[in-house]
């Protein structure tokens, strides 16, 4: 029986996969976190075969989480669940050490496949996404592709109307850490606005 952790910081989406794991022979729900600081507690005290993972959870960043698992748990499988666009997220995620990467649009029957295959070792990711990755150009890639995990996270909350308070306050680091990322963005960008971000990140479809 694999034992999953999932987590993601909405209730009714862990319930909702808590019955579609259970309900899935040699698949366990195991256990739940609702922020980062959960995901690595649990990470260190128990034993998981597979963590489904949202990439937008209260505390680090998913990638900072992602890049954690992978440094003191290298062979656990971590598959990234998320509501962002794969063809922007899923590359990145991926060079960052998970095993896959599903839309929260997809099916459950996708949920279970995903599991299954990485379970097995393999890689997941849409045949939307293996296309992307197969042809993406050596050079000439994406201005947002210069900036690290935190950059890029604080980038997209930035794009997506917060402000620098809400962001400080939702990942727990000061105003001024915040606002140091954000003119580090604005620098590597070459932009001088959150209004420049924001229609940048809408172009790239990184944000709604």
């Amino acid at each position: 029986m694999a034992r999953v952790l999932v987590a993601d910081d909405h209730p009714l989406l862990r319930s909702g996969l808590r019955q579609l794991l259970d309900a899935e022979p040699g698949l366990e729900f195991a256990g739940e976190a609702a922020d980062s600081d959960q995901v690595l507690a649990q990470i260190q005290t128990d034993c998981w075969d597979l963590v489904l993972l949202d990439l937008c959870m209260p505390g680090r960043g998913g990638m900072e989480v992602l890049r954690e698992i992978r440094r003191t748990r290298p062979h656990l499988p971590v598959l990234i669940l998320s509501m962002h666009a794969e063809e922007q997220f899923a590359a990145r995620a991926i060079k960052a050490g998970a095993s896959g990467y599903l839309s929260k649009t997809g099916t459950p029957a996708e949920v279970v496949s995903a599991i299954h295959k990485v379970l097995k070792g393999l890689k997941y990711v849409s045949p939307a996404v293996a296309g992307t990755l197969a042809n993406s150009p050596l050079n000439g890639r994406p201005a947002h592709e210069r900036l690290s995990d935190r950059e890029f996270q604080v980038m997209c909350k930035i794009a997506s109307g917060q402000t620098v308070s809400q962001i400080a306050a939702e990942a727990r680091l000061s105003v001024k850490t915040i606002s140091t990322y954000r003119s580090r963005v604005l620098e590597k960008m070459n932009m001088r606005s959150n209004a420049e971000l924001t229609r940048y990140a809408i172009q790239q479809g990184l944000v709604d």
